[in-house]
């Protein structure tokens, strides 16, 4: 039987990409371009960002050299596998007219290709779990999406270098990775040793395992990886309370914390087109000129946008302080009520791309300072002191 874990240098990191794309899966993961750390196609470790870092604050974000060849010593990037699970513009079904008078419907045929996701961060993964939650789990579940996610092959890379803005040990996502991947991976750099630690986390991840150039984890190489995981747990760029936050959101929907992060927030929709959870779509119909061939397509949108929530003749929320104030609290608060969990991750993307640097774990704690500050007053003879 394989061992539960293994090591592996870059050579064998290679043939895992290889295994995987000989068993049919398009193997996509970061690469380097338009000054970030983006995902594509990986054909081999050239294709990941050797020797690269990234620097994250709010609303900073900056590509630099490292002093090693680490193969995953950044973050994260703007973009999540979210992309390529639930795309940001997807053709749903198209209708034909052809020399009758009956309609020709199609759906749209799912890709037969499976993927594989290499170098998802713990963050990610939890994301993916929160989708499918809400995608999958209703009374009209997402089929393209149940298709795409039932049959990716997850690698994950587990985290030893947070960014600035990650706090993903506050919301219990990271640094390590759970059961929810196939296999998971630590890098283990040093001045003499440049190893994986390869865990083996389900039956798919054994079967790619065995075939590998790999030699059995001791346990100081396990012992290795666990105090780089516990160190990165304890350096957090962010932290977020999330004690009692469903009821503290609740409370406080009239806080005039909301009025001053909207007096900065540009509802540019930034947060929410990084965000590895957000959801929100729109749907367009468009036709030929000919008006023999219609097609219905479905596309990113955000409850920041203005008109997202347009109906039955007027807006819903006119404001930005009611759309950051509808975004918040669903994400940290209503979808517990929803989905129960949260709908975020402490990724940190939202307020490394906000273009003002809003900080959602700093509007979390301005709203308890309110209700704390408020709470001091007291009524007294029907004067307060």
């Amino acid at each position: 039987m394989t061992p539960t874990r293994v090591l592996i240098d870059r050579s064998g990191l290679d043939a895992l990409i290889a295994t995987l794309a000989a068993q049919g899966y398009r193997v996509l993961g970061p690469t380097l371009g338009r000054d970030a750390i983006v995902l594509g196609d990986v054909a081999g470790t050239d294709d990941l960002p050797v020797g690269w870092t990234d620097e994250q604050e709010a609303g900073h974000y900056r590509l630099r050299r490292r002093d090693d060849a680490a193969l995953f010593g950044y973050v994260l990037g703007p973009h999540s596998f979210k992309r390529f699970l639930y795309p940001p513009r997807q053709r749903l079904w198209s209708v034909s007219r052809g020399s009758g008078p009956d309609l020709e419907v199609r759906a749209e045929p799912h890709d037969d290709r499976p993927l594989a996701f290499l170098g998802v961060r713990p963050c990610e993964i939890a994301a993916m779990r929160i989708q499918e939650r809400v995608l999958t789990g209703g009374e009209f579940p997402d089929p393209s999406y149940a298709d795409r996610y039932g049959r990716a092959f997850v690698v994950a890379v587990q985290c030893t270098e947070p960014g600035g803005t990650c706090f993903c040990a506050s919301m219990r996502t990271g640094p390590r990775a759970g059961t929810d991947c196939d296999l998971a991976l630590t890098e283990l750099l040093g001045p003499d040793r440049h190893d994986l630690l390869v865990e083996v986390r389900t039956p798919r991840g054994e079967q790619i395992v065995a075939g590998l150039p790999a030699r059995e984890a001791t346990d100081a190489d396990v012992a290795t990886a666990n105090e780089a995981l516990a160190r990165a747990e304890a350096s957090m760029g962010r932290s977020l309370d999330t004690e009692g936050i469903v009821e503290l959101l609740e409370r406080n929907i009239e806080s005039p914390a909301w009025g001053k992060v909207a007096d900065r927030c540009l509802a540019c929709a930034n947060c929410t087109s990084v965000c590895p959870t957000c959801f929100c779509t729109t749907v367009e119909d468009t036709t030929d000129l000919t008006g023999q061939h219609a097609e219905r397509w479905r596309r990113w949108d955000s409850c920041f946008n203005r008109d997202f929530s347009f109906i039955a003749g007027s807006l819903i929320r006119h404001s930005t302080r009611s759309r950051y104030r509808q975004w918040m609290t669903h994400k940290l608060s209503a979808w517990h009520r929803q989905f129960g969990t949260s709908g975020c991750v402490g990724c940190g993307r939202c307020i490394t791309w906000c273009p003002v640097g809003i900080d959602i774990t700093h509007e979390v704690d301005s709203i308890r300072n309110h209700e704390r500050s408020a709470s001091t007053f007291h009524t007294v003879g029907g004067r307060y002191r």
